[in-house]
């Protein structure tokens, strides 16, 4: 009977898999039948025939406009969409040819969009805010709530309304490199309406949206989440070597507090100690009962955990399972980007308009410049060491190092024993900078300060009656100078974003050309977080440690940025791993662009470090914009030399979402080039010694 029903159980088996053969079969079919009738319903000798009949009621004056708006509006136009008929019938009542009506239609769709995005950014703030913001236990309601998204369905919506469909046929879509060609010669009225047809140059279903969404913020949960209790952690000896209560978030409060021992005794051994945990999370050996978990200890070294029913299984390779699931939702809105058809082309050719080849080999420039070299060999001089991997982060160039981390804690705490004192400070911090009181005054007034869960943040508003947010880690007893530093970077980034939708002409112009940009105001920002608190020297040696410590920090994260694009081009070339193969693949890639880049200046072979970035994990693709920050900062500090950094802040600002290299010449008269940083340092390294 038993081998009997093992036949049975198989023969249902092999039933239900042809069953389901079958199914799938019959969809694709109806997917391919659907596509065929859609391309037979707007063949190309119909849409000839609608763009004739329009040029003859129009006018051949426009029958650029005609056949240029009816393409575009054919390409996205599905069978949902309405018939024959029904295409023709939209195009010939919504075509605009009376200029002045036109200008109203785009006045109104500029404020609709305004409102729109507005929305929908107020919204994902208070959806995630329970995420984000250090508010008490995460309960799990809050994980669902945060998976709801609107913003997956607005552009499904917008099409199915016909209000893309009204963009497309009046407006025309320009190809970046229209952009890059024309730009320079275009009106502002005339960048927003480029910027108005772009936003519809993929028609992606709501369903592949909010699976998108939902992977981004389960990574981005699992990364906020992220602490490792310092003081819990154990030499071979049994010995603590971190101050009580200090819990750090990975990547950045383990980096910050490696960066803050250059100057403490025993420093070194607490870099050796948080250098080993970095590498057991990029390999996953780290125990999973120690992350985020104050009732363990844990020995490094061994990987002994102490406590109560402690089990120290290793994490069984969550980091990449996070990765690799948000490759598979971006991966699936390919074909649904005929301009953009991977994701690494979206975050290059789309967002940042700076085409991949051009950002690696500004990379590429920096790394194998002799000048990293000759810094890599004044910091070894320096330190009256070897230099070690986590070297990648020596910070001894800047003004900081004359004061222990206790003493700019107890500055810092003292000033801003909590977020309202920070709050109120703000414009205290403008004027430092060189804001006028009114314009210190109005952006405080749109600026609201939240205690983070993770590392900082900053968010822009969408329109201009919201106000921006900053993110900061605030613990009992006062902010500390890591906090204030992240808290420096982030008012950058408010500052810039209040700028840029405020005081801007045309709101579809709102923002910067892409995220580098806004970068390299945060960093401006943060490079003057000594100037803020009064403990920095003017002086020329202090300009030439400071251009030092810019080089090392733009190679470094430039490493990790190549690392970052090496593993995406490599998801690519193998969507069919899984996470331990994606992890195997990280970290073998992480070796290489060390050993071909960082070897040659730190002396260390097969170092793993340029993986441990948690950008890399929930960002998808962010990491470029860092390096290139830091080059587009040096111009802008270049440039503002003898200048007022307000002033020309609020000019730049004020330029918009223009491409970035007509953004870069108007702003500092100069493409984006490492040239200038590189010249800088050579003349820091016949004075440094």
């Amino acid at each position: 009977m038993k081998k009997l029903s093992r036949v049975s159980n198989v023969s249902n088996s092999f039933a239900t898999f042809g069953f389901v053969a079958i199914l799938l079969v019959a969809i694709f079919i109806q997917q391919c039948e659907t596509k065929i009738s859609e391309e037979a319903m707007l063949d190309e000798t119909f849409i000839q025939s609608v763009i004739k009949v329009m040029i003859e009621k129009f006018g051949d004056k426009y029958s650029e406009r005609i056949e240029t708006g009816v393409t575009q509006v054919q390409k996205f136009w599905r069978e949902e969409d309405g018939n024959r008929e029904e295409f023709e019938k939209f195009c010939m009542d919504n075509f605009v040819i009376d200029s002045k009506k036109l200008k109203k239609s785009f006045q109104r769709l500029e404020s609709t969009f305004e409102n729109i995005s507005g929305l929908l950014t107020e919204m994902r703030r208070e959806l995630h805010w329970h995420l984000h913001v250090n508010t008490g236990p995460i309960l799990p309601i809050d994980y669902l709530i945060a998976n709801f998204s609107l913003s997956a369905h607005v552009d499904e919506d917008l099409y199915k309304s016909k209000v893309a469909f009204f963009v497309l046929l009046n407006f025309k879509v320009h190809t970046l490199d229209d952009c890059i060609k024309y730009g320079d010669e275009w009106s502002r009225e005339k960048w927003a309406q480029a910027r108005l047809a772009q936003m519809f140059t993929e028609r992606v279903p709501s369903h592949i949206n909010q699976q998108i969404h939902e992977a981004f913020v389960s990574a981005d949960n699992y990364i906020s989440s992220y602490n490792i209790y310092m003081n819990n952690l154990l030499t071979e000896n049994n010995k603590r070597l971190f101050h009580k209560d200090l819990k750090l978030i990975s990547h950045w409060g383990l980096r910050d507090e490696l960066k803050a021992q250059y100057n403490e005794e025993n420093g070194l051994l607490r870099q050796k100690m948080i250098y080993e945990v970095m590498k057991k999370i990029i390999t996953q050996e780290i125990p999973a009962i120690v992350i985020d978990n104050s009732d363990v200890e844990w020995k490094v070294s061994t990987n002994e955990v102490f406590g109560e029913d402690v089990d120290n299984s290793p994490e069984p390779n969550t980091r990449y399972g996070h990765l690799f699931n948000i490759f598979k939702a971006v991966k699936s809105a390919d074909s649904y980007y005929p301009l953009y058809p991977t994701f690494i082309d979206r975050r290059f050719n789309k967002h940042r308009e700076i085409p991949e080849d051009v950002v690696r080999q500004l990379f590429v420039d920096l790394l194998t410049s002799e000048e990293f070299k000759q810094t890599g060999e004044l910091i070894k001089k320096r330190q009256k060491r070897d230099l070690q991997p986590f070297d990648i982060w020596y910070n001894g160039f800047r003004g900081k190092e004359k004061y222990s981390q206790k003493d700019l804690d107890k500055i810092v705490s003292k000033r801003y024993p909590n977020i309202a004192a920070f709050h109120a400070g703000v414009p205290d911090i403008l004027l430092k900078l060189g804001f006028d009181i009114e314009t210190a005054v109005f952006l405080q007034s749109k600026i609201e300060i939240d205690p983070a869960r993770g590392a900082g943040h900053a968010m822009g508003a969408g329109r201009r009656s919201d106000k921006a947010h900053l993110r900061t880690r605030v613990p009992e007893g006062g902010m500390n100078y890591k906090g204030f530093n992240i808290a420096a970077h982030e008012l950058g980034h408010n500052v810039e974003q209040v700028f840029s939708l405020n005081r801007i002409d045309h709101t579809l112009l709102e923002g910067v050309p892409n995220t580098a940009f806004t970068e390299a105001f945060a960093f401006v920002f943060q490079r003057r977080d000594m100037e803020i608190l009064g403990l920095s020297e003017k002086d020329e040696m202090a300009d030439h440690l400071n251009t030092l410590n810019q080089l090392w920090s733009v190679c470094e994260i430039a490493g990790v940025s190549l690392v970052d694009m090496g593993v995406w081009h490599w998801m690519y070339d193998n969507p069919d791993c899984n996470p331990v193969e994606l992890k195997n693949a990280t970290i073998e890639i992480a070796k290489n662009i060390w050993n071909e880049y960082f070897f040659p200046v730190l002396g260390y072979e097969d170092a793993i470090i340029l993986a441990v970035y948690s950008h890399m994990i929930d960002a998808g693709l962010y990491l470029p914009d860092y390096p290139v920050g830091h080059i587009i900062q040096f111009q802008i500090e270049e440039y503002i030399k003898d200048k007022n950094l307000a002033t020309e802040m609020e000019r730049m600002c004020k330029l918009g979402s223009i491409t970035p290299d007509y953004w870069i010449k108007q702003a500092v008269d100069e493409s984006i080039s490492v040239e200038p940083l590189l010249k800088a340092v050579r003349r820091a390294l016949k004075v440094v010694s």
